[in-house]
Protein backbone atom coordinates (compact mmCIF):
# COMPACT_ATOMS: atom_id res chain seq x y z
CA UNK A 1 0.00 0.00 0.00
CA UNK A 2 2.74 2.35 0.78
CA UNK A 3 4.70 2.02 -2.10
CA UNK A 4 1.42 2.29 -4.32
CA UNK A 5 0.93 5.14 -2.81
CA UNK A 6 4.70 6.84 -3.50
CA UNK A 7 4.38 5.71 -6.69
CA UNK A 8 0.99 7.79 -7.21
CA UNK A 9 2.36 11.03 -5.72
CA UNK A 10 5.98 10.71 -7.99
CA UNK A 11 3.16 10.40 -11.20
CA UNK A 12 1.01 13.41 -9.91
CA UNK A 13 4.45 15.24 -9.40
CA UNK A 14 5.36 14.29 -12.80
CA UNK A 15 2.56 14.85 -14.67
CA UNK A 16 2.87 18.47 -15.40
CA UNK A 17 6.27 17.91 -17.17
CA UNK A 18 4.62 14.64 -19.17
CA UNK A 19 2.09 16.86 -20.50
CA UNK A 20 4.46 19.47 -21.68
CA UNK A 21 6.61 16.98 -23.34
CA UNK A 22 3.93 15.29 -25.15
CA UNK A 23 2.25 18.81 -26.65
CA UNK A 24 3.70 18.85 -29.90
CA UNK A 25 5.81 21.78 -30.77
CA UNK A 26 4.49 25.02 -31.92
CA UNK A 27 4.56 26.22 -35.55
CA UNK A 28 4.54 29.25 -37.15
CA UNK A 29 2.05 31.70 -35.93
CA UNK A 30 -0.23 32.69 -39.15
CA UNK A 31 -0.44 36.61 -38.97
CA UNK A 32 1.48 38.50 -36.35
CA UNK A 33 0.75 41.93 -38.06
CA UNK A 34 -2.96 41.30 -37.34
CA UNK A 35 -2.14 39.89 -33.86
CA UNK A 36 -0.69 42.70 -33.30
CA UNK A 37 -3.24 45.12 -34.53
CA UNK A 38 -5.49 44.04 -31.58
CA UNK A 39 -3.50 44.37 -29.13
CA UNK A 40 -3.23 47.93 -30.09
CA UNK A 41 -6.74 48.05 -30.33
CA UNK A 42 -7.13 46.94 -26.78
CA UNK A 43 -4.51 48.96 -25.76
CA UNK A 44 -6.65 52.33 -27.35
CA UNK A 45 -9.36 51.51 -25.62
CA UNK A 46 -7.85 50.71 -22.43
CA UNK A 47 -6.00 54.29 -22.44
CA UNK A 48 -9.28 55.87 -23.14
CA UNK A 49 -10.80 54.35 -19.75
CA UNK A 50 -7.34 55.44 -17.92
CA UNK A 51 -6.48 58.95 -18.76
CA UNK A 52 -3.19 59.64 -16.88
CA UNK A 53 -0.77 58.37 -19.49
CA UNK A 54 3.11 58.44 -18.73
CA UNK A 55 5.73 58.36 -21.30
CA UNK A 56 8.38 55.72 -21.21
CA UNK A 57 11.46 55.03 -22.61
CA UNK A 58 10.94 52.97 -26.09
CA UNK A 59 13.61 50.68 -26.87
CA UNK A 60 11.58 48.00 -28.31
CA UNK A 61 12.61 44.66 -26.56
CA UNK A 62 10.61 41.54 -25.42
CA UNK A 63 11.57 39.32 -22.55
CA UNK A 64 11.38 35.23 -22.63
CA UNK A 65 11.85 32.76 -19.99
CA UNK A 66 8.74 33.24 -18.32
CA UNK A 67 8.37 31.21 -14.25
CA UNK A 68 12.17 28.80 -13.82
CA UNK A 69 13.12 28.88 -17.36
CA UNK A 70 16.27 30.57 -18.45
CA UNK A 71 15.91 34.05 -19.13
CA UNK A 72 16.36 35.84 -22.73
CA UNK A 73 16.10 39.29 -24.16
CA UNK A 74 14.94 39.73 -27.79
CA UNK A 75 16.50 43.35 -29.30
CA UNK A 76 18.03 44.49 -32.52
CA UNK A 77 18.47 40.95 -33.70
CA UNK A 78 19.89 39.36 -30.96
CA UNK A 79 18.82 36.78 -28.71
CA UNK A 80 20.65 37.49 -25.00
CA UNK A 81 20.89 35.20 -22.19
CA UNK A 82 19.15 38.27 -19.45
CA UNK A 83 21.83 37.68 -17.05
CA UNK A 84 24.97 36.83 -18.53
CA UNK A 85 24.34 38.95 -21.36
CA UNK A 86 25.87 36.35 -23.57
CA UNK A 87 24.74 36.33 -27.34
CA UNK A 88 22.82 32.88 -28.30
CA UNK A 89 21.34 34.14 -31.59
CA UNK A 90 21.95 36.82 -33.82
CA UNK A 91 20.46 37.38 -37.55
CA UNK A 92 20.39 40.38 -40.00
CA UNK A 93 17.06 41.32 -39.55
CA UNK A 94 14.62 43.47 -42.19
CA UNK A 95 11.96 43.45 -40.48
CA UNK A 96 10.59 42.60 -36.76
CA UNK A 97 7.38 42.34 -34.80
CA UNK A 98 6.81 42.36 -31.63
CA UNK A 99 3.41 41.20 -30.41
CA UNK A 100 3.37 40.89 -26.61
CA UNK A 101 -0.10 39.44 -25.70
CA UNK A 102 1.23 36.43 -28.03
CA UNK A 103 5.03 36.19 -26.56
CA UNK A 104 6.57 36.77 -29.88
CA UNK A 105 8.56 37.88 -31.81
CA UNK A 106 8.53 37.87 -35.70
CA UNK A 107 11.63 38.10 -37.90
CA UNK A 108 12.27 38.60 -41.50
CA UNK A 109 15.47 38.19 -42.28
CA UNK A 110 17.72 40.23 -44.93
CA UNK A 111 18.15 36.86 -46.93
CA UNK A 112 14.32 36.45 -46.84
CA UNK A 113 13.90 33.68 -44.18
CA UNK A 114 11.65 34.15 -41.35
CA UNK A 115 12.15 33.23 -37.88
CA UNK A 116 9.94 33.61 -34.93
CA UNK A 117 10.73 33.38 -31.31
CA UNK A 118 7.97 32.39 -29.82
CA UNK A 119 6.57 31.00 -25.95
CA UNK A 120 3.95 28.99 -24.68
CA UNK A 121 3.47 26.77 -22.01
CA UNK A 122 6.04 24.44 -22.60
CA UNK A 123 8.92 26.17 -23.73
CA UNK A 124 10.49 29.16 -25.48
CA UNK A 125 11.20 28.09 -29.38
CA UNK A 126 12.49 28.89 -32.38
CA UNK A 127 10.38 28.45 -35.12
CA UNK A 128 10.90 28.65 -38.84
CA UNK A 129 8.65 27.76 -42.00
CA UNK A 130 9.24 23.79 -42.56
CA UNK A 131 11.41 22.80 -40.44
CA UNK A 132 10.79 21.48 -36.50
CA UNK A 133 10.76 24.31 -33.92
CA UNK A 134 13.55 24.09 -31.52
CA UNK A 135 13.28 24.78 -27.81
CA UNK A 136 16.06 26.46 -26.16
CA UNK A 137 17.71 24.87 -23.03
CA UNK A 138 16.95 25.37 -19.76
CA UNK A 139 13.12 26.28 -21.01
CA UNK A 140 11.14 23.20 -20.02
CA UNK A 141 9.37 24.00 -16.75
CA UNK A 142 5.90 23.84 -17.44
CA UNK A 143 3.54 26.49 -16.46
CA UNK A 144 0.11 27.64 -17.17
CA UNK A 145 -0.83 30.68 -19.60
CA UNK A 146 -4.76 31.62 -19.79
CA UNK A 147 -5.73 33.19 -22.40
CA UNK A 148 -8.22 35.54 -20.40
CA UNK A 149 -10.88 35.44 -24.24
CA UNK A 150 -13.82 36.27 -21.25
CA UNK A 151 -12.29 39.30 -20.02
CA UNK A 152 -12.40 42.63 -21.65
CA UNK A 153 -8.72 43.52 -21.52
CA UNK A 154 -7.65 39.95 -22.43
CA UNK A 155 -4.82 40.50 -24.52
CA UNK A 156 -3.46 43.22 -21.68
CA UNK A 157 -3.92 40.55 -18.95
CA UNK A 158 -2.17 38.24 -21.06
CA UNK A 159 0.90 40.64 -21.40
CA UNK A 160 1.02 41.54 -17.45
CA UNK A 161 0.81 38.38 -16.46
CA UNK A 162 3.83 37.21 -18.78
CA UNK A 163 5.33 40.65 -16.72
CA UNK A 164 5.10 38.83 -13.60
CA UNK A 165 5.94 35.46 -14.66
CA UNK A 166 9.44 36.54 -16.06
CA UNK A 167 10.39 38.22 -13.14
CA UNK A 168 10.24 34.67 -11.40
CA UNK A 169 13.67 33.49 -10.91
CA UNK A 170 14.87 29.92 -9.56
CA UNK A 171 11.22 29.48 -7.54
CA UNK A 172 11.87 33.50 -6.29
CA UNK A 173 9.51 36.38 -6.87
CA UNK A 174 11.38 39.23 -8.01
CA UNK A 175 9.99 42.75 -8.11
CA UNK A 176 12.39 43.04 -11.20
CA UNK A 177 15.17 40.59 -12.36
CA UNK A 178 18.29 43.14 -13.02
CA UNK A 179 17.46 45.43 -10.06
CA UNK A 180 16.74 43.61 -7.21
CA UNK A 181 18.71 40.07 -5.73
CA UNK A 182 15.70 39.42 -3.05
CA UNK A 183 12.44 38.97 -2.82
CA UNK A 184 10.56 41.32 -1.19
CA UNK A 185 7.62 40.43 0.60
CA UNK A 186 4.88 42.87 -0.19
CA UNK A 187 5.61 42.71 -3.67
CA UNK A 188 5.71 38.85 -3.65
CA UNK A 189 2.31 38.88 -1.68
CA UNK A 190 0.78 40.43 -5.03
CA UNK A 191 2.54 38.70 -7.42
CA UNK A 192 0.90 35.33 -5.58
CA UNK A 193 -2.87 36.09 -5.34
CA UNK A 194 -2.12 36.79 -9.63
CA UNK A 195 -0.43 32.93 -9.68
CA UNK A 196 -2.82 31.47 -7.43
CA UNK A 197 -5.46 32.64 -9.95
CA UNK A 198 -3.56 31.46 -12.99
CA UNK A 199 -2.87 28.10 -11.99
CA UNK A 200 1.23 28.68 -11.22
CA UNK A 201 1.70 28.99 -7.44
CA UNK A 202 3.67 26.01 -7.99
CA UNK A 203 6.49 28.29 -9.48
CA UNK A 204 6.87 29.85 -6.25
CA UNK A 205 5.89 27.09 -3.74
CA UNK A 206 9.99 25.85 -2.75
CA UNK A 207 10.75 29.58 -2.23
CA UNK A 208 7.61 30.22 0.53
CA UNK A 209 8.14 27.15 1.98
CA UNK A 210 12.01 28.12 2.31
CA UNK A 211 10.78 31.54 4.89
CA UNK A 212 11.73 31.60 8.28
CA UNK A 213 12.62 35.05 8.73
CA UNK A 214 9.27 37.11 9.12
CA UNK A 215 11.23 40.47 8.05
CA UNK A 216 12.52 40.84 4.67
CA UNK A 217 14.81 43.26 5.54
CA UNK A 218 15.09 45.41 2.23
CA UNK A 219 14.46 48.74 3.14
CA UNK A 220 17.83 49.34 5.04
CA UNK A 221 17.47 46.20 7.15
CA UNK A 222 14.20 47.90 8.79
CA UNK A 223 11.79 44.99 10.17
CA UNK A 224 8.86 46.02 8.38
CA UNK A 225 5.59 45.60 10.52
CA UNK A 226 3.24 44.80 7.28
CA UNK A 227 5.94 41.77 6.84
CA UNK A 228 4.57 39.03 9.46
CA UNK A 229 0.80 39.46 7.59
CA UNK A 230 2.11 39.14 3.90
CA UNK A 231 4.23 35.79 5.03
CA UNK A 232 0.97 34.66 7.46
CA UNK A 233 -0.59 34.97 3.85
CA UNK A 234 1.84 33.47 1.38
CA UNK A 235 2.14 30.91 4.18
CA UNK A 236 -1.49 29.66 3.78
CA UNK A 237 -1.06 29.38 0.07
CA UNK A 238 1.05 26.41 0.24
CA UNK A 239 0.49 25.34 4.05
CA UNK A 240 -0.47 25.39 6.69
CA UNK A 241 -0.56 26.93 10.61
CA UNK A 242 2.31 24.00 11.13
CA UNK A 243 4.40 25.92 9.18
CA UNK A 244 7.67 26.80 11.14
CA UNK A 245 6.96 30.61 10.26
CA UNK A 246 3.92 30.98 11.41
CA UNK A 247 4.93 30.79 14.71
CA UNK A 248 8.18 33.15 14.19
CA UNK A 249 5.43 35.35 12.72
CA UNK A 250 3.06 35.78 15.72
CA UNK A 251 6.24 36.07 17.72
CA UNK A 252 7.71 39.15 15.79
CA UNK A 253 4.27 40.74 16.03
CA UNK A 254 4.65 41.76 19.50
CA UNK A 255 7.38 44.52 19.17
CA UNK A 256 4.95 46.34 17.30
CA UNK A 257 1.84 45.91 19.56
CA UNK A 258 0.11 49.21 20.28
CA UNK A 259 -3.51 48.29 22.79
CA UNK A 260 -5.48 46.22 19.78
CA UNK A 261 -3.68 47.42 16.62
CA UNK A 262 0.25 47.18 15.66
CA UNK A 263 2.75 49.95 14.65
CA UNK A 264 6.05 50.15 13.58
CA UNK A 265 7.83 51.07 10.14
CA UNK A 266 6.94 50.26 6.31
CA UNK A 267 8.62 52.11 3.84
CA UNK A 268 10.50 54.36 6.99
CA UNK A 269 6.47 55.50 7.58
CA UNK A 270 4.29 54.58 10.70
CA UNK A 271 1.51 52.72 8.11
CA UNK A 272 -0.81 51.32 11.17
CA UNK A 273 -4.16 50.80 9.32
CA UNK A 274 -1.92 49.27 6.49
CA UNK A 275 -0.29 46.82 8.99
CA UNK A 276 -2.81 46.09 10.97
CA UNK A 277 -5.04 44.95 8.10
CA UNK A 278 -1.83 43.06 6.56
CA UNK A 279 -1.91 40.98 9.84
CA UNK A 280 -5.64 40.34 10.08
CA UNK A 281 -5.73 38.65 6.22
CA UNK A 282 -2.74 36.96 7.71
CA UNK A 283 -4.21 35.50 10.37
CA UNK A 284 -7.80 34.84 8.87
CA UNK A 285 -5.95 33.35 5.61
CA UNK A 286 -4.24 30.49 8.08
CA UNK A 287 -7.69 30.14 10.09
CA UNK A 288 -6.10 32.15 13.32
CA UNK A 289 -7.56 33.71 16.19
CA UNK A 290 -7.33 37.77 15.85
CA UNK A 291 -8.00 40.09 18.34
CA UNK A 292 -6.97 43.08 16.23
CA UNK A 293 -8.94 46.05 15.46
CA UNK A 294 -7.89 48.43 12.43
CA UNK A 295 -7.03 51.71 13.91
CA UNK A 296 -8.55 55.11 13.12
CA UNK A 297 -5.68 56.98 12.64
CA UNK A 298 -3.61 58.78 9.70
CA UNK A 299 -2.51 56.53 7.45
CA UNK A 300 -1.64 56.95 3.38
CA UNK A 301 -1.34 53.68 2.75
CA UNK A 302 -4.13 51.97 4.09
CA UNK A 303 -6.35 52.13 1.11
CA UNK A 304 -3.51 50.44 -0.83
CA UNK A 305 -5.06 47.21 1.14
CA UNK A 306 -8.35 46.92 -1.07
CA UNK A 307 -8.54 42.63 -0.43
CA UNK A 308 -10.51 43.53 2.58
CA UNK A 309 -11.98 45.33 5.24
CA UNK A 310 -13.05 48.20 2.90
CA UNK A 311 -16.15 48.94 4.99
CA UNK A 312 -13.27 50.29 7.87
CA UNK A 313 -13.00 54.26 8.02
CA UNK A 314 -9.58 55.36 6.01
CA UNK A 315 -8.34 58.21 7.21
CA UNK A 316 -4.93 59.60 5.28
CA UNK A 317 -3.80 61.39 2.60
CA UNK A 318 -3.83 60.50 -0.86
CA UNK A 319 -1.28 59.19 -3.06
CA UNK A 320 0.69 61.95 -4.62
CA UNK A 321 0.96 62.47 -7.72
CA UNK A 322 4.88 62.02 -8.51
CA UNK A 323 4.77 59.37 -6.20
CA UNK A 324 2.49 58.22 -8.33
CA UNK A 325 4.42 58.50 -11.59
CA UNK A 326 7.92 56.95 -9.48
CA UNK A 327 6.14 53.93 -7.72
CA UNK A 328 2.53 53.58 -9.94
CA UNK A 329 1.33 50.64 -8.32
CA UNK A 330 0.56 52.91 -5.01
CA UNK A 331 -2.16 54.59 -7.22
CA UNK A 332 -3.53 51.18 -8.76
CA UNK A 333 -3.59 50.04 -5.41
CA UNK A 334 -5.41 53.05 -4.16
CA UNK A 335 -7.48 52.96 -7.50
CA UNK A 336 -8.47 49.18 -6.65
CA UNK A 337 -9.40 50.63 -3.10
CA UNK A 338 -12.05 53.64 -4.65
CA UNK A 339 -13.09 52.26 -7.55
CA UNK A 340 -11.58 55.91 -9.16
CA UNK A 341 -9.21 55.83 -12.60
CA UNK A 342 -6.48 57.98 -11.66
CA UNK A 343 -3.65 55.68 -11.65
CA UNK A 344 -1.21 56.26 -14.53
CA UNK A 345 -0.54 53.98 -18.01
CA UNK A 346 3.08 53.70 -19.92
CA UNK A 347 3.39 54.18 -23.60
CA UNK A 348 4.41 51.47 -24.45
CA UNK A 349 3.07 48.45 -25.95
CA UNK A 350 5.68 46.47 -23.38
CA UNK A 351 6.04 46.67 -20.99
CA UNK A 352 3.06 47.88 -19.08
CA UNK A 353 4.54 48.13 -15.88
CA UNK A 354 7.43 49.86 -14.19
CA UNK A 355 9.41 51.39 -10.93
CA UNK A 356 11.78 54.55 -11.20
CA UNK A 357 14.02 56.19 -8.61
CA UNK A 358 13.44 53.54 -6.16
CA UNK A 359 15.84 53.76 -3.16
CA UNK A 360 17.09 50.17 -2.74
CA UNK A 361 17.01 48.88 -6.56
CA UNK A 362 20.40 48.88 -8.38
CA UNK A 363 19.87 50.22 -11.53
CA UNK A 364 22.74 49.58 -13.50
CA UNK A 365 21.51 46.52 -13.39
CA UNK A 366 19.41 47.88 -16.21
CA UNK A 367 22.56 48.44 -18.67
CA UNK A 368 21.71 45.00 -20.36
CA UNK A 369 18.69 46.69 -21.80
CA UNK A 370 20.14 49.98 -22.36
CA UNK A 371 22.51 52.43 -19.92
CA UNK A 372 20.06 55.25 -20.33
CA UNK A 373 18.01 53.07 -17.94
CA UNK A 374 20.67 53.79 -15.46
CA UNK A 375 20.59 57.04 -15.45
CA UNK A 376 16.80 57.52 -15.45
CA UNK A 377 16.66 55.28 -12.78
CA UNK A 378 13.94 53.30 -14.19
CA UNK A 379 12.72 49.63 -14.05
CA UNK A 380 10.87 47.65 -16.31
CA UNK A 381 9.08 45.48 -15.79
CA UNK A 382 7.96 45.71 -12.36
CA UNK A 383 5.87 42.87 -10.56
CA UNK A 384 3.79 44.75 -8.43
CA UNK A 385 3.20 47.06 -10.53
CA UNK A 386 1.88 44.43 -12.75
CA UNK A 387 0.34 42.64 -9.97
CA UNK A 388 -1.85 45.66 -9.27
CA UNK A 389 -2.88 46.36 -12.31
CA UNK A 390 -3.95 42.64 -13.36
CA UNK A 391 -6.10 42.22 -9.99
CA UNK A 392 -7.51 45.70 -10.97
CA UNK A 393 -8.65 44.53 -14.72
CA UNK A 394 -9.25 40.69 -13.82
CA UNK A 395 -12.70 41.16 -13.23
CA UNK A 396 -13.92 43.20 -15.92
Amino acid sequence: MCKAILTFVFLLLLAPLIRAQSVPPPTLYPNPEAALQLYRSSLTRFRQEYANHRPLPDLQFFLFGMGNRTKFIYRNGRLLNALTGNIEEQWNVQQEIIVPSEYLVHLVLNDGRIIQIREDETGVWLVQPDRKAKRMDGTRSPLTLPRFSSNTYGLILRVLHQEILINVLNNKPLPNLFVYQKPWYRDAALMAMVLRETGNLHLIRDWVLGIRDPFDRNNRGIPEADNPGQVLFLTSLVSDRSHPVVQMALDSVKRFQRENFILGKTDYAEHSGFQTKWLKYGLKSLGLPDPYVIPVRDDSYSSLFWMDYKTEPVPGKRISEQDGTNYPYLIWAEDHFYGEKRAPVGSLDYPLSWEQQASAAHYPGMTILNPALVKQKIAFPHTWHAAEMFLRLYGQ
